[in-house]
């Protein structure tokens, strides 16, 4: 499960793999695994849009957003089929986790239950506020299950799902933390 932010657009995300954060592999089988009767044609454009929105962590101009995530260690422990590919994406969450502009952190098992265990996983959308005025759009929660979206904007339904992400923020480790739990999951890999 993940949960995220995403500010300025501001993306907080929380404890399953989020699509900014997926290689080519490991989202082609996620969307083997979703939809199994699914053409190759048909899952590599969904794999390639995937990819092409990841450009918006690089972007120069409007500046990239800001992505706070915080990942479950059991999303990380849950492997594919490809060990590999797996590897590989561990790696990858490491190199996106360097952008300036992107926070990972990772919940330990240890920590226990989180509040977002009640919601599962979800991401805060803030939108970009211009000089001395309001933000044109409110903050917006989004659900994605596997039949569709839900958004919410409902002062009340933010709230809630901000008091979820605080308590992720307070109970994962810091980005330093993380990317040690994360370098210990690649090495198991190996051995």
């Amino acid at each position: 499960m993940s949960m995220g932010h995403i500010n300025d657009h501001n993306c907080k995300i929380g404890e399953r793999r989020q699509w900014l954060l997926q290689t080519r592999e490991y989202a082609t089988e996620l969307f083997r695994r979703k939809n199994p009767t699914m053409t190759v044609d048909e899952r590599e454009k969904l794999v390639a849009v995937r990819l092409q929105r990841q450009h918006i962590l690089v972007r120069r101009l409007p500046s990239a957003p800001t992505l706070k995530v915080v990942l479950s260690e059991a999303v990380l422990r849950r492997t594919i089929p490809d060990r590999r590919a797996m590897v590989e994406q561990l790696r990858h969450l490491l190199d996106v986790a360097a952008l300036p502009t992107v926070s990972l952190r990772v919940l330990p098992l240890a920590a226990g239950p989180p509040l977002a265990c009640e919601t599962g996983t979800f991401v805060l959308l803030d939108f970009p506020r211009p000089l001395g005025r309001a933000s044109t759009e409110p903050t917006t929660v989004y659900l994605e299950n596997i039949t569709g979206a839900l958004y919410l904007d409902k002062p009340a339904e933010v709230a809630a799902f901000e008091h979820v992400w605080s308590d992720l923020e307070t109970l994962a480790p810091d980005a330093a933390e993380s990317e040690k739990l994360v370098q210990t999951i690649i090495e198991e890999h190996h051995a």
